[in-house]
């Protein structure tokens, strides 16, 4: 958390710290408790900390502790991490870096399902409030388009925390410069010319939107079909329809068509022979067409 403010030089050095970036100021907790953690709905607390290593881990490490609900919000992440233990770093007060804690009581074998949820829940909450369009890179990517190209704006990752419960972490690029991008490939809803990058607004409408997707699917039992959660993600996602090379584990690659979603989350790829083969790890490349 943040430092209790003192006096004099000290004081002042603080303060010039949390506003070195006048155009990143920092998340107004108590704001967003009052407008996020309300009686019979879901988020049960929310946490802003100014940095911190890993907000799943963090939830995590407590999850046996905590109710259904907790957030944890960090202003900076160190040592955030993305599927496939990839890295995911940012400067302070740049995006958002949040993690949500649930205890889905649908079929465990629905739980595939929370990933794409978040995916969708972000992509609609993100584009009311930011007024860009997102699209979805399946599994668990959300893009922007930056001068007519396709970039990685966000990312999720969902992990188990003992027997019952989920962390699920969301990282954002809000205000990401093009001279402060990690990779070329990466975007930001600033270079998408988002018409609001107002992070308490974005995080507000995030959650709230996650809030509903996840009560809805939790409210038909895990069904993607009866939640309109399965017809939700394939009409916002941009693999559907588009050439891909799976990096599979093991080594093995697979090119062909994705075609669709099957009942369980995983996407179906048409191969040359005209088969199907259902994917439901690895990497995903969306191949150009050859002009």
């Amino acid at each position: 958390m943040t430092p209790p403010i003192g006096s004099g030089d000290a004081a002042a050095g603080a303060a010039a710290g949390r506003w070195s970036d006048l155009e990143r100021p920092p998340l107004d907790e108590a704001a967003l408790r009052r407008a996020l953690v309300l009686d019979g709905g879901l988020w049960s607390s929310l946490d802003v900390v100014d940095s911190t290593g890993s907000t799943n881990s963090d939830l995590a490490s407590r999850a046996d502790e905590l109710p259904e609900g907790a957030v944890l919000v960090a202003e900076e992440q160190t040592s955030g991490r993305g599927r496939l233990d990839r890295s995911w770093v940012a400067p302070a007060r740049s995006g958002l870096f949040v993690s949500v804690l649930l205890r889905p009581t649908v079929p465990v074998e629905r739980w595939g399902w929370l990933p794409l949820l978040t995916g969708v829940a972000a992509a609609k909450g993100l584009s009311k409030a930011a007024g860009a369009d997102l699209a979805l890179k399946w599994p668990n990517d959300l893009l922007v388009k930056v001068g007519g190209e396709e970039r990685k704006t966000g990312g999720i990752l969902a992990e188990r925390a003992g027997r019952d419960a989920v962390v699920v972490g969301l990282g954002i690029n809000v205000t990401l410069r093009e001279n402060e991008l990690p990779v070329p490939a990466a975007g930001s809803l600033l270079l998408a010319n988002a018409v609001s990058t107002d992070r308490d607004t974005l995080l507000r409408s995030v959650l709230r939107s996650l809030e509903q997707w996840y009560g809805d699917w939790r409210a038909a039992d895990g069904d993607p079909e009866a939640s309109g959660l399965r017809a939700a993600y394939e009409a916002d996602c941009a693999t559907l329809g588009h050439r891909v090379r799976a990096e599979l584990p093991g080594e093995r690659m697979l090119e062909g068509d994705a075609v669709r979603l099957d009942a369980d989350g995983r996407l179906v790829v048409e191969t040359e022979g005209g088969g199907t083969e259902a994917v439901g790890a690895g990497d995903i490349v969306h191949v150009r067409a050859q002009g």
